[in-house]
């Protein structure tokens, strides 16, 4: 008599339920429902997850190496808190990012990437027409990486990793400024960034890039402004 699996379900792939585990923290936390500070409980999340806490705390492991979590001295992980108070620093960081890699994917780049960010602007924009904040999260970092690697400066192309990845959440808060109906004007901005790129354009690329940050800056300042007043007590 053949004896059935108790579970009666399909066996995981090694590694499979880490990365499920990942991608199902990582999108909550960007997508804000797991807010700066939450507390992450384990057991509960591998109730809710049918998992057992090994690849949870695999999960955790590799989310709090992208800066997402934060384990405590206790041995408790929280969802990172955003730096409200420091963003001047990481606005110019981001400022500057965009400025020299779209200077120097001008000079440096080849056939080859132009084609891989106009892949990247397509995709952007069709999560853009599908009002799906998180896909143009992922989108977006791909396209700005893809311009840092048409730099071929790898110092200047790990900065650029690490600062997007960082911005992410703040990205959702751009979109929910939109209510994640971004005008069309904003996707068009990456379209004349990629042609002032494959014109070897260098200063029109650095003028660009720059309009481009500026207006997320802003548009991210005014909502945390505007938030702030709103929660005033009288």
């Amino acid at each position: 008599m053949t004896q059935k699996s108790p579970a009666h379900t399909p066996e995981r792939k090694r590694g499979s339920g880490v990365q499920y585990v990942y991608k199902v923290l990582r999108d909550e936390i960007l997508d804000l429902t797991l807010a700066p500070g939450s507390p992450i409980d384990e057991i509960m999340l591998s109730e809710r997850l049918s998992m057992s806490r090994t690849p949870i705390r695999e999960a955790l492991v590799r989310l709090a190496s992208e800066g997402l979590v934060t384990a405590l001295p206790n041995r408790s992980t929280v969802v990172s808190s955003i730096d409200f108070l420091n963003l001047h620093t990481f606005f110019d960081a981001m400022t500057l990012m965009y400025r020299v890699t779209t200077r120097l994917a001008a000079e440096n780049h080849t056939p080859a990437d132009l084609e891989l960010m106009s892949h990247w602007h397509q995709e952007y924009a069709k999560a853009v027409a599908a009002e799906d904040a998180l896909a143009m999260i992922a989108t977006n970092r791909e396209f700005h990486a893809t311009i840092a690697t048409a730099g071929r400066n790898p110092y200047y192309e790990g900065l650029c990793h690490r600062l997007l990845d960082e911005g992410r959440r703040l990205l959702r808060l751009y979109y929910y400024s939109f209510e994640d109906r971004v005008p069309y004007r904003y996707v068009q901005e990456h379209a004349d960034m990629i042609a002032a790129i494959e014109a070897r354009d260098v200063a029109r690329s650095d003028a660009l890039a720059q309009a481009h940050a500026d207006q997320i800056v802003e548009q991210i300042q005014t909502m945390i402004a505007r938030d702030r007043r709103q929660h005033v007590a009288l």
